[in-house]
């Protein structure tokens, strides 16, 4: 058995070597766990504070608003941390490559689901249906137990929660973490992800779109 710094100091699995060059202090990690109330994971730009000069604010409303014509899903990144469920609402979410398999989600550096995921090493997205809402909107609420009453599983590889009722979900490893402004870029690797079957014929996805959610009927 290793020293107490060495086993501080190891990688943990799933994550490439180089990988630790990009992540943060654990003094920064810290400094992240603050006392907000949400910690739902927007678009960058769409929910960042700016200061009191009317230029700025406007530059920012404009940057915000156009980003906001973009739509996208909605997901859920879960993890464990020790035999805690972890989960962010998140819908920053997107595809990088096929070969190797690689996915990207960006959380804000206060965000406080964040840093225990970057040290468990592990994550799984979950894409939420369109009657899920109440999902994102638990997951999104800070302080409370945002686990409660929502059924999960867990994932096939790296045990990360898979919630009942997603679409579909992807169970991945950190591969890389980059700085990206107010926000990290977090690129993980799928080590295994499928499609699920719908419990209750919903098949359509869960939308943000102009700072609301939305479903294809709305």
């Amino acid at each position: 058995m290793g020293t107490v710094a060495e086993n501080q100091d190891a990688i943990p699995e799933g994550i490439s070597p180089d990988a630790r060059e990009t992540w943060p202090h654990p003094e920064l990690i810290q400094s992240w766990l603050g006392d907000a109330d949400i910690d739902f994971e927007l678009r960058p730009g769409e929910e960042v504070a700016v200061h009191d000069d009317p230029e700025a604010q406007a530059a920012a409303r404009r940057f915000r608003d156009v980003l906001g014509c973009f739509a996208s899903g909605i997901t859920v990144v879960t993890t464990m941390s020790g035999d805690e469920p972890v989960g962010m609402t998140c819908q920053s979410f997107s595809s990088v490559s096929l070969d190797p398999p690689l996915i990207t989600f960006i959380p804000a550096r206060s965000s406080r689901a964040w840093p225990l995921i970057q040290r468990s090493g592990r994550f799984c997205v979950n894409i939420l249906a369109a009657d899920q809402e109440h999902v994102s909107g638990q997951m999104a609420t800070k302080g409370a137990d945002k686990f409660a009453g929502i059924d999960w599983t867990p994932a096939a590889v790296t045990g990360s929660p898979v919630i009942a009722g997603t679409l579909a979900h992807l169970d991945c490893t950190v591969h890389a973490v980059y700085e990206g402004g107010d926000h990290f870029i977090v690129v993980g690797k799928v080590e295994h992800l499928e499609q699920h079957e719908p419990d209750a014929a919903v098949t359509e996805p869960l939308l943000y779109f102009k700072g609301r959610y939305r479903t294809t009927d709305s």
